[in-house]
């Protein structure tokens, strides 16, 4: 099983990497725009984009596409595989071409109905909201070609080219904020430099994953479209794949779209949801990554005992390491983002908002982590329409409690029902797994999961008590006194996790020290 821990952590180190050029770029936006009017216009429309890309790309079209390919790899090898990628590619990019020519053309509509209707009321946000996002689309045609060329790789066992280069958006947006920081560039004009910089971004990743599947000899001409029987069985599954795979970027749309009802509101929850994302980044989506080939594969050559063993032991690698960011959110969300934000145009009053937000985007932080073990397992077995169902369900709860809560909590109501829809979801996965026999926790998982909660819950005493001892020592102190204070509480308190982890035996500890030799 070693394997696959370094094959989490291939991935997991390369998102890493995205994750912390991430914050760099998010620390600089919060300087140069705050929580005004055109950071909040930025990531309402970047969120559009991005939401089909989830939703096409990387949710329902890898989702069908991986156990396909695999297939096809194993019956019919390379060459079977790449025709059936190259039709695949034929596709795909024409029909991308045609959606994003009819959704640029019609852009101010879209942004009026689906994209950010709460600036409807403000002629100056609705026009620039309708530039950038105008700008930003194309994204979505590079990035779904992208998640196609990502799911090849993967599915050959080539990780890491794939989970670097995302690191290329945060890049260029880093170097464009420097810029308009050093020359103080007015904050419209910053605006649509950020939104030019996302489409270059675009571009560059879709070429250098196109220099990664041809060196592995996966290199597509261009054909005219056809669908064949296998593009037909594609299709066929993508139906319900693309709300299971795309449901966070549901509920964050959801969540987009009410808050734009309050000024700032969609600001603050990107900059709470961005530091939620490094753990779900870094670990969820490194588990759902390489699962879903490796089940596929194994499912595939009928070895149902492998199957249970990859599931088994990705449930205990995912929960060991969000435990324990989950509960540093919660403990002590302030002092994270005043430490990562606070400065510039963001300041102390952002700095509580972003806070509780962030705080209830992590009560959800572990039952997104978990769906990425749970939900490849009806994937690979070509089972769409059970996860299919429980997102419908998932979505229908946070719309209600969206709606419910926002007129009393306002963005932290958003959190919080996307937290709960989150855990709605798991519980139904895993029940039906369990029923179906598909899922079989060892006693020595069973036992792990217990003391990984336990652990957890001595952190987080732990964590409270230190907190209450150097009460608001750091609060007006420099950044260095901030770093010092709020990362040497994160230290004590992953210093107990782990301890507690090692003596109790929910962390293999051989393992851990062959994954850190490697």
């Amino acid at each position: 099983m070693s394997g696959l821990i370094s094959k989490f952590a291939t991935v997991g180190g390369a998102t890493m990497a995205s994750r912390v050029l991430g914050f760099a770029r998010e620390a600089f936006m919060a300087a140069a725009l705050g929580t005004g009017p055109v950071a909040d216009v930025f990531y309402t429309c970047f969120r559009f984009p991005n939401l089909f890309r989830r939703l096409f790309a990387e949710g329902a079209f890898n989702i069908a596409f991986i156990p396909l390919f695999a297939k096809e790899l194993e019956e019919g090898g390379n060459e079977a595989a790449r025709k059936f990628g190259q039709d695949v590619f034929a596709v795909l990019a024409s029909w991308l071409l045609v959606f994003t020519g009819i959704a640029m053309l019609s852009m101010p509509f879209l942004v009026a109905t689906v994209v950010a209707p709460g600036f409807t009321d403000n002629p100056e946000k609705f026009d620039l909201a309708v530039v950038m996002t105008r700008i930003m689309f194309p994204y979505l045609l590079c990035m779904s070609l992208v998640a196609m060329f990502s799911g090849i790789l993967n599915s050959m066992r080539r990780y890491f080219l794939a989970a670097i280069v995302p690191v290329l958006l945060n890049v260029i947006l880093v170097g464009i904020l420097i810029y308009a920081i050093w020359w103080e560039t007015p904050e419209r004009e910053t605006g649509i430099l950020l939104a030019w910089g996302v489409f270059f971004s675009g571009i560059a990743q879709f070429l250098f994953l196109l220099w990664g599947i041809r060196r592995e000899g996966m290199g597509f001409k261009l054909t005219f479209p056809k669908l064949t029987a296998p593009v037909k069985r594609l299709m066929v599954l993508m139906g319900p794949g693309l709300l299971t795979g795309g449901v966070l970027q549901i509920n964050l749309l959801i969540g987009t779209i009410i808050a734009t009802a309050q000024d700032g509101a969609n600001a603050l929850l990107n900059y709470a949801d961005r530091l939620n994302q490094l753990p779900l980044g870094v670990i969820g989506i490194a588990v759902g990554v390489v699962l879903l080939p490796e089940l596929s594969r194994a499912l595939k050559s009928g070895d149902h005992a492998e199957a249970e063993k990859l599931q088994n032991r990705s449930l205990e690698f995912a929960l060991a390491l969000t435990l324990p960011a989950a509960v540093g959110f919660i403990m002590i969300p302030e002092d994270i983002v005043r430490l990562l934000y606070e400065r510039g145009e963001f300041d102390a009053i952002a700095t509580a908002k972003t806070a509780l937000a962030l705080a209830a985007f992590a009560t959800g932080l572990p039952a997104y982590v978990m769906m990425k073990v749970f939900q490849p397992a009806f994937f690979a077995r070509e089972d769409m329409r059970t996860p299919f169902w429980f997102s419908c369900i998932m979505v229908a709860t946070n719309i209600v409690l969206s709606l419910a809560l926002f007129p009393t909590l306002g963005h932290v109501g958003i959190a919080i029902a996307t937290s709960v829809s989150a855990w709605v979801n798991l519980v139904l996965l895993v029940v039906t797994q369990w029923r179906r026999g598909d899922f079989k926790p060892d006693r020595l998982t069973l036992r792990r999961l217990f003391m990984l909660f336990a652990s957890a819950i001595v952190m987080g005493a732990s964590i409270w008590v230190a907190r209450e001892f150097f009460a608001d020592l750091f609060i007006d102190a420099g950044f260095l006194f901030q770093l010092l204070g709020t990362g040497g509480l994160i230290a004590f308190g992953a210093t107990v996790y782990f301890a507690m982890c090692f003596i109790s035996g929910a962390v293999d500890r051989a393992q851990v020290k062959r994954l850190l030799r490697r």
